[in-house]
């Protein structure tokens, strides 16, 4: 076989055909891949714009991770909590009172009338029920608008479908940037894969905002026509469609027009989607806005003092905002059930009212609620002070011009009047109160300057059943009862006592009324202590008597004896204040307050035990789940399905022992006849079981009455803000034990008629009331100055019996102390005469 000789004069092996046709097919193939190859090699164009495209798709891959990293996910909707207001209950249940900044009211998809939501779409979003939660023509016709107004300063039309408005108000925000409308698109589209449209339309109608403080359709169809959703007809649903657009500028008088052109659009939409007839169309074009008046919620009046104090209760608790907790007071939609008797409320209400318009009597106006000093937007100024009155028919305004006792007044809502009886210290801008008297007249009316607070509670369990810490929560929202730190004066005499019963003492203890001085040095000299209106002594007498008639310095003596140090431990122990064992403390001069005052007293109506004191029953999240209760014992067992055999559960008392259960009870006695002889005796013709403790700080500066039954226990004291005297004739008896009279007589039935009952082991003991001996075979009278009485005694401390010697001993101790009296008297006028002597009551804030 000869060789082959190829053309380019290489010498190659035979190749048989069939690895020819194989080699020349996989050329064929491969042609394609090998151009590009060439073409890759070749071109350098190629590979740069190649390079530039994968360079793109890393940054606008790296672009898309940042962009939607951080937006929120979808799925927090499924368990989104809207932020709610806190409503509040009364005793018996019903609401008092809501906190709350804006109108917000949860409603599910089914409560939505369809004409409602079909007005809704028609204005909104008409392609809601098909699109995936992008319209993308919508989104088209924005871009234009967009690109049309770019530079120009006006805003472009959203183009939001109803889903992107749910990403906006609830997981994104409402910037205006076009980055924002970017991740709305995303958002809702991701929203769209987690709730079917059903939930979607939910959320929108009761989270959009309306205007008016109003959020959500319910909200929104009180807020502007006084109803409910379900009560709306065609007309008022398509105004309510149309605010999301401007929800400030349509439900304004001004742009009335405006508002009925945009409403009729939603009724013509609604036409052309096949959502309402022409005709009932036409009718609803034919209808007026009808709006009601802008009004805020109204709740049961004269209960603001008492619905503050829970505020800031639960705020404390659970904070004010949204981001201080899942329970706050403004966004957890707690439901508080509260201690408040509305029936009480309004007695405590009026009565201390009544004692602070008797006690201002005849005198003049002597200034102003508040004042403004830019005139040119008094009526602005006036609502941004928040300055109301709930009394009678009496209104607060301010005075727009003067001339000499007469002038014209203005009122938030704009209008104006004549006004009558102005002060001469009264001047334009002043913020008054004013009542009627004619058609278009008002006269100015005197706002007791002084002041002070009251609190009634339930002694078995801490309840604070009223509370009133002023004239008028809506001029002044300090709250006296509970924020004013006041001297209680002779209403703490009672735990002074106590101190001395529980070391030995009893209630027939005889006790010196006679001058009692402390020695403070050779610099300071003597510093003694007096009766009330610098009364000498009246010599022996009985711990009873001592307290009836509020002596000070027999309380001064038993403290002195007692031991201050004991008597200040009482004072913390009971809650009262915690003080220096300084012997002017046992008098009333530390600080307190009315409620506590009136939690202490309650310990005494209860045996000793004692229950905080509270508004709040208790509280429940959005779900109505108790969140907090002041009673938190458990019970593991009480709850078994079979009772096990062992023996029954028993849930210890909640209260506190904080006095000796027969010490509480021998105060309580001696302090009922306070009531019945005492100086508290204007209460006596209630004829119930009562005690009660009368009060007066030097000046006198404040004066108190502390008491009650059983079933409450309530105190109150009156005093200007800023200490200064009452009058010499101020008495605790005279002007606050009759507020408390009013109080009861209001609500007598609520008081109840039991008489108090003893513990084990007191035993009740006739005596002679003057020296506390015992007698034997003489009934104790109903006369309240009878001379032998019925007296509570522990377990072997009863006194021996009266004899002819004992009275023959008190008539010779009696005389013995007048003679000392008066010798002190003498010296104390010489010493005051030479500068020397002091008084050391007055020296320490004393009081009597």
């Amino acid at each position: 076989m000869t060789d082959e000789i190829i053309d380019n004069g290489s010498e190659q092996p035979p190749e048989d055909a069939h690895y020819r046709i194989r080699r020349g097919a996989r050329g064929r193939f491969a042609s394609p891949f090998a151009a590009m190859g060439r073409a890759w090699r070749e071109r350098k164009g190629l590979r740069r714009l190649t390079y530039v495209g994968g360079a793109g798709l890393v940054v606008l891959g790296g672009v898309w991770l940042a962009f939607t990293h951080d937006l929120p996910d979808a799925n927090k909707l499924l368990e989104y909590q809207p932020p709610l207001p806190t409503m509040v209950r009364g005793i018996d249940g019903e609401i008092v009172y809501s906190y709350a900044r804006e109108r917000r009211v949860q409603l599910r998809y089914v409560d939505f009338p369809k004409p409602l939501i079909d007005a809704f779409l028609s204005a909104e979003d008409k392609t809601f029920w098909s699109h995936g939660g992008v319209d993308v023509t919508g989104l088209a016709g924005a871009v234009v608008d967009y690109a049309s107004k770019l530079g120009t300063g006006g805003r472009a039309r959203g183009g939001s479908t109803i889903t992107q408005q749910v990403a906006k108000n609830i997981l994104i925000g409402d910037e205006y940037s076009v980055t924002r409308k970017l991740k709305e698109m995303v958002v809702a589209r991701r929203i769209e894969s987690v709730l079917n449209k059903q939930q979607i339309l939910e959320l929108y109608l009761n989270e959009i905002p309306l205007g008016r403080q109003s959020f959500g359709v319910q909200a929104a169809a009180r807020a502007y026509f006084g109803k409910d959703v379900d009560q709306l007809q065609l007309h008022e649903a398509a105004f309510l469609a149309i605010l999301p657009k401007a929800p400030e500028r349509y439900g304004r008088k001004q742009y009335e027009d405006m508002a009925i052109e945009r409403r009729n659009w939603v009724l013509d939409q609604m036409v052309t989607n096949g959502w309402a007839t022409r005709s009932d169309a036409d009718a609803a074009k034919a209808q007026p806005l009808g709006l009601i008046a802008r009004r805020v919620e109204t709740y049961p009046s004269g209960n603001g003092y008492f619905i503050e104090e829970v505020r800031r209760r639960l705020i404390e608790q659970y904070g004010e905002k949204a981001e201080d907790g899942a329970n706050s007071v403004y966004a957890g939609g707690l439901w508080v059930r509260t201690s408040l008797d509305r029936q009480m409320q309004d007695a405590v209400r009026d009565a201390l009212r009544a004692g602070l318009l008797r006690y201002q009597g005849g005198r003049a106006w002597s200034r102003p609620i508040a004042h403004i000093s830019d005139m040119d937007t008094w009526q602005t100024q006036l609502i941004v002070s928040n300055k109301t009155i709930d009394y009678k028919d009496w209104r607060v305004g301010v005075i727009l011009e003067r001339s000499g006792s007469t002038g014209r007044i203005g009122f938030s809502d704009g209008n104006t009047s004549s006004l009558t009886n102005i002060s001469e210290l009264a001047k334009v801008g002043d913020l008054v109160a004013a009542a009627p008297v004619s058609p278009d007249s008002y006269a100015v009316r005197t706002i007791p300057e002084v002041s002070g607070g009251m609190v009634i509670e339930q002694p078995g369990t801490g309840r604070i059943m009223a509370m009133q810490g002023g004239f008028d929560s809506g001029l002044d929202s300090f709250n006296r009862a509970v924020q004013a730190e006041r001297q209680p004066g002779s209403t703490i005499k009672p735990f002074v006592y106590a101190t001395g019963l529980q070391y030995g003492m009893t209630p027939a203890t005889q006790v010196v009324d006679g001058t009692f001085c402390v020695y403070q040095g050779a610099a300071l000299g003597n510093k003694c202590f007096r009766n009330f209106g610098g009364e000498g002594g009246a010599g022996s007498h009985t711990m009873r008597w001592g307290l009836e008639q509020s002596r000070n310095l027999m309380t001064v003596r038993i403290a002195n004896d007692t031991g201050m140090k004991r008597v200040v431990k009482t004072f913390k122990t009971v809650g009262i204040g915690d003080y220096k064992p300084y012997l002017s403390f046992a008098l009333g001069a530390g600080e307190t307050t009315v409620a506590r005052m009136v939690n202490a007293y309650a310990a005494l109506a209860n045996n000793g035990v004692q229950f905080p004191a509270s508004p709040i029953d208790y509280v429940q999240d959005r779900n109505g789940k108790v969140i907090w209760k002041p009673d938190n014992r458990r019970c593991d067992t009480c709850n078994m399905a079979e009772w096990d055999g062992k023996p029954m559960p028993r849930v210890v008392r909640r209260g506190k022992q904080v006095l000796d259960s027969g010490t509480a009870y021998q105060v309580v006695h001696m302090l009922e006849g306070v009531v019945t002889r005492g100086t508290a005796v204007v209460l006596r013709d209630l004829n119930m079981p009562m005690f009660g403790k009368t009060g007066t700080t030097n000046g006198p500066t404040d004066v108190w009455f502390v008491g009650g039954t059983q079933d409450y226990v309530g105190g109150v004291y009156l005093g200007y803000d800023t200490p200064r005297s009452l009058g010499g004739y101020a008495q605790g008896g005279r002007i606050s034990a009759p507020i408390f009279k009013q109080v009861v007589q209001a609500t007598r039935e609520r008081w109840g008629t039991q008489p108090f009952v003893a513990p084990a082991g007191i035993r009740m003991v006739r005596i002679d009331r003057a020296s506390g001996k015992q007698v034997m075979g003489v009934e104790p009278g109903n006369d309240p100055k009878a001379a032998v009485i019925w007296e509570a005694f522990k377990p072997d401390t009863e006194p021996r019996q009266y004899t002819p010697e004992d009275e023959f001993a008190r008539r010779r101790d009696a005389l013995v102390a007048e003679i000392r009296g008066a010798r002190a008297a003498r010296q104390a006028a010489a010493a005051a005469s030479a500068g020397e002597q002091q008084d050391f009551a007055e020296q320490q804030g004393g009081v009597y």
